[in-house]
């Protein structure tokens, strides 16, 4: 793919690198001349050092041309008009990255369509999604997640007492979008249809919205109690904390934020309705004692300074928390400490520019599919984007005949996320997510390209 890049900040340098190792012609634009003679030593990359916005510059690097615009830089304004100029140009695809504050306003104003990007993210909100997936399911059952969290995939042991067993799943009034994807026996895995039956010890791969899938754990395993009343300590204040936030509580955790600046604590207590905000240090272990920071079952630090974090993580697991996560904002420490988290007693470092890497991948296409994740078995989770001509554009999903041993269990439309159901039409542009074994994946592809 041709791929330009604005900016060579922490994230768009960390993903210039990432790319230039897998094919991809590369162009980066960076304002600072000191900067773009380091990149061009060290990247396999074409630089330009100019201004982002300017239509000269960006007609320099022939973004018309281009298959994949990102604007990374850390200015909106700059991301925002450049990524729109792009898109003029002729730019195939324009993505942009903005605080997190202007992805908030998009209920009020449509600023994506209004500047003809093609998607928006905030870093931000990205690592907070990473933080909240382990917060819903500690114990590692998550698979993957897509669309921002918005789908995710959880496995889960089918119990001897269950009342699914022998029943047919089209039987079994799963949750509107909560797919049954796949089911591991005696360590093979099938994709079933809505005749099948679920067995005890069956491993099962459920697909659905995050609060969704919490309900299925009774119908598998009976003796399956997901602890109620969580609690969860944040550390730090901005906009890591509050995006952490407001995804806990509507997962119905009970919040407490400890943060330094008292200016910091007044701002979040006016945006957050139910989260408890506490004016205190949480590298100070007096103060953690004082506010039984081990009654909690979370601690989850996110400031800015990544010793900081650790350090915090590592006085709350001492004194008693279960579960500590921290943020770790250079991705060669989240690498390393991720690799330790267990000798260090942490359940997750996660890295904004990782989540970011991560996120941006689906527009990667350097085949027609992008391979999401791979499950015990052979079994693959993979995504594609419908174009146009495609033959399934416009038929509904029920009415398409899918290779037996594939599934189709993720939809994203805009900014739109689902499960698809039998009456969902599959539209031009669309990225859909797929289940399939790897003897299934070449004609399953077929059909959604062809």
């Amino acid at each position: 793919m041709n791929i330009v890049i604005v900016g060579a900040g922490e994230v768009g340098k960390h993903l210039a690198e990432s790319l230039s190792t897998q094919l991809h012609n590369i162009t980066v634009i960076e304002a600072s001349e000191e900067t773009s003679e380091d990149l061009n030593e060290s990247l396999d990359a074409s630089v330009l050092c100019g201004n982002g916005a300017s239509a000269t510059t960006l007609a320099e690097a022939n973004v018309g041309e281009c298959d994949l615009f990102l604007a990374l830089t850390s200015l909106d304004n700059t991301n925002l008009v450049s990524a729109s100029i792009a898109k003029s140009l002729g730019a195939k695809k324009t993505v942009s990255r903005v605080h997190a504050s202007v992805q908030r306003e998009e209920w009020l104003f449509d600023i994506r369509s209004h500047f003809n990007i093609d998607y928006l993210f905030s870093t931000e909100r990205l690592a907070a999604v990473e933080l909240a997936k382990f917060v819903r399911n500690p114990e590692g059952l998550v698979v993957e997640d897509i669309a921002r969290g918005r789908i995710e995939l959880h496995q889960y042991k089918v119990a001897a007492e269950s009342k699914a067993i022998h029943v047919p799943i089209s039987k079994l009034h799963l949750p509107p979008r909560v797919r049954i994807a796949c089911i591991m026996r005696d360590g093979l895995n099938t994709i079933p249809g809505g005749a099948d039956t679920l067995m005890a010890g069956d491993l099962v791969t459920l697909f659905g919205e995050p609060s969704l899938l919490d309900q299925v754990i009774s119908l598998l395993d009976p003796s399956a109690q997901r602890k109620k009343d969580l609690k969860a300590v944040i550390f730090g204040g901005g906009e890591y904390a509050f995006a952490l936030a407001q995804m806990l509580e509507g997962a119905a955790v009970q919040v407490r934020i400890m943060e330094k600046q008292e200016s910091e604590c007044r701002r979040l207590s006016g945006m957050l309705q139910d989260s408890l905000i506490i004016n205190g240090d949480a590298t100070s272990l007096q103060q953690l004692r004082e506010e039984q920071v081990d009654q909690a079952d979370f601690f989850i630090a996110v400031s800015p300074d990544d010793e900081d974090n650790v350090m915090a993580c590592l006085q709350a697991k001492s004194l008693g928390t279960e579960y500590c996560l921290t943020l770790i904002h250079r991705a060669d420490y989240a690498d390393v400490i991720y690799r330790n988290r267990q000798r260090l007693g942490l359940l997750a470092a996660v890295s904004p520019r990782l989540a970011t890497n991560r996120d941006l991948l689906r527009f990667m296409e350097t085949d027609k599919y992008h391979k999401v994740s791979t499950l015990q078995g052979g079994v693959e989770v993979i995504q594609l984007s419908l174009k146009e001509g495609a033959r399934v554009i416009d038929q509904k999903v029920s009415d398409i005949k899918w290779p037996k041993g594939a599934a189709l269990v993720g939809l994203l439309r805009d900014q739109m996320a689902i499960v698809p159901t039998g009456e969902d039409t599959l539209n031009v542009e669309d990225t859909v997510y797929a289940i399939t074994t790897a003897d299934v994946r070449k004609p399953l592809v077929k059909l959604l390209t062809r």
